[in-house]
């Protein structure tokens, strides 16, 4: 099943009371929607698009050209889009899941020339905002219930077109990851688990809710959700700051009137200009995709490591659909004790729980996880293990030239009799830890009067007995003055390995608003460019 075929007889049945009484009081509650009615101010030039409006015509990548001058407008208007004020929200006679965020807005509106401008941008490209709505349709009806749980704006399910085009595998040139771009310091405070075999910044439930317990905690601060915004963007601190010193210079403190950096200064526009499209797709000359107003996925417990390509045979959809609700897997095989519950379509769920209770008492998993007991070349751990070394570097991602150091965790082949599951801490905490295998070259040194070679081993940071065996010579012999012996050092291409290659598992140092150690939150202004 495509994820994009699901429709609403997916859903069971709602007692004939019951329907009628969630359509009498959605009705009650619904206003029509008011259309503009004059010319817009014309738009001001743009900045270089973020990532996440660089969007190609693939559904699961973002490349699209740069704004440049701006188009002309694709509806007329001298005032900003009026919006649908808080109503009920829930399944109470809403058609769709776009009529259902509007009824959740309650965030003040931003209007001014920044809005223009990214309307302009976006309605001048409606294949590009097509594919991003669509795009959100496995993950959109979940999202807009956490907010409605937590009682926020429901605006913030718009959030993920800004940050990652709605795709959960976008990977910016920071190392921020997800749907919500998470920096890798700022998803650990937030409990997103980064190892092996899982990167919660991806995962759909777990990302969700560290993303809106950020925003939540970002409102709190600063009680204004365009400066929450802000913060979410450039980091609390960046924020804090420029407050400061509208405070000190007798400046307003709201978000127009902050010096910011461009790409801080555009993002609360951006998300006001999907709000309005999303508010009149009509006014923009906008179709979106009709999403029903009812949960797409169904979240499936499993107790047993299970091969992803087989997860994904066993519920009857595509591997290319099931990664696209699972994005969170690392490697080829599901672990039960790290992840206990995997995502599947709504009608498919069923499909997969039937087809794995026939499977009962067989095998789910080719692959386990394996220590490494030493520091190892990956020829040894691939001839201890019984694989091919090509394909022990390729599913660990392990680079040519680096060694396998002791006490990392690797995915391997899993031998017949080896019957249980990975355990919860290697499924937890598995990490590879890489190290350059060392390169020597040879240079020649020269003895002086007095020296042994004691002396000149420790002069040159080597033992004394290395350098009697490289030289062919006794331990004890005595030197002359200017005789020279051969030494073996590092290599300068040893060296620029040790400086380029990190572990695995080790994100660049944070520089983004997430970078999340909560005191000092760095900024994140201007490293989007490949974010998407």
């Amino acid at each position: 099943m495509n994820l994009l075929s699901f429709t609403c007889a997916s859903i069971p049945r709602v007692h004939g009371s019951l329907l009628l009484a969630l359509i009498l009081s959605g009705c009650a509650t619904t206003t029509p929607t008011p259309t503009p009615d004059a010319a817009r101010a014309p738009a001001q030039a743009a900045p270089t698009a973020s990532a996440a409006e660089q969007a190609p015509s693939a559904p699961t990548t973002a490349t699209v050209l740069a704004p440049s001058a701006s188009p002309p407008v694709a509806q007329t208007s001298d005032r900003a889009v009026d919006l649908k004020a808080n109503a009920l929200m829930g399944l109470q006679g809403q058609n769709d899941i776009w009529e259902r965020i509007r009824m959740g807005f309650a965030m003040p509106d931003l209007d001014n020339d920044l809005v223009r401008n990214r309307e302009v941008w976006y309605a001048s490209r409606p294949d590009y905002f097509l594919r991003m709505t669509e795009r959100s349709r496995p993950y959109i009806f979940h999202i807009v219930e956490e907010l409605e749980r937590r009682k926020m704006p429901t605006e913030l399910a718009l959030l993920p077109f800004i940050e990652s085009a709605f795709n959960p595998q976008a990977v910016s040139s920071a190392k921020a990851a997800g749907m919500w771009q998470f920096m890798p310091a700022t998803g650990k405070y937030f409990d997103l688990k980064q190892n092996l075999f899982r990167d919660e910044r991806r995962d759909v439930l777990e990302s969700t809710r560290a993303a809106l317990d950020y925003l939540q905690k970002l409102y709190n601060m600063f009680g204004d959700w365009h400066l929450a915004l802000a913060a979410y963007n450039w980091g609390e601190g960046s924020v804090g700051r420029a407050l400061a010193r509208n405070r000190a210079q007798g400046k307003p403190l709201t978000y127009s009137d902050l010096r910011m950096p461009d790409e801080t200064r555009f993002y609360v526009p951006k998300l006001q200009a999907v709000k309005n499209i999303i508010a009149q797709p009509e006014a923009f000359k906008t179709v979106l995709p009709l999403i029903q107003n009812h949960p797409f996925f169904k979240s499936v417990p499993i107790d047993k490591d299970i091969d992803v390509e087989l997860a994904a045979k066993l519920a009857n959809v595509s591997l290319n659909d099931f990664k696209a609700l699972n994005p969170a897997m690392n490697r080829p095989v599901i672990l039960a004790a790290g992840t206990p519950q995997i995502l599947l379509p709504w009608d498919n769920a069923t499909v997969f729980e039937n087809n794995l209770q026939s499977r009962s008492g067989t095998r789910l998993s080719s692959w386990t996880a394996w220590l490494a007991p030493r520091t190892m070349k990956a020829e040894e751990v691939a001839k201890e293990v019984g694989m091919s070394a090509e394909q022990l570097r390729a599913v660990n991602g392990i680079p040519p030239r680096m060694l396998v150091k002791a006490g990392s965790t690797l995915l391997v082949h899993r031998p017949d009799q080896k019957e249980h599951n990975v355990a919860e801490h290697l499924a937890d905490n598995g990490h590879l830890l890489l190290a350059p295998e060392v390169v020597l070259r040879k240079v020649f040194i020269s003895a002086r009067q007095g020296d042994t070679l004691a002396v000149l081993a420790a002069r040159h940071g080597v033992t004394a007995a290395n350098l009697a065996t490289w030289n062919n010579l006794n331990p004890n012999v005595k030197l002359t003055a200017g005789k020279k012996l051969a030494v073996l050092v590092p290599s300068k291409e040893t060296r620029r390995l040790s400086k380029t290659t990190p572990a695995a598992g080790k994100g660049k140092k944070p520089s983004s608003t997430k970078a999340k150690a909560p005191a000092k939150p760095a900024a994140k202004s201007t490293q989007r460019a490949a974010q998407r």
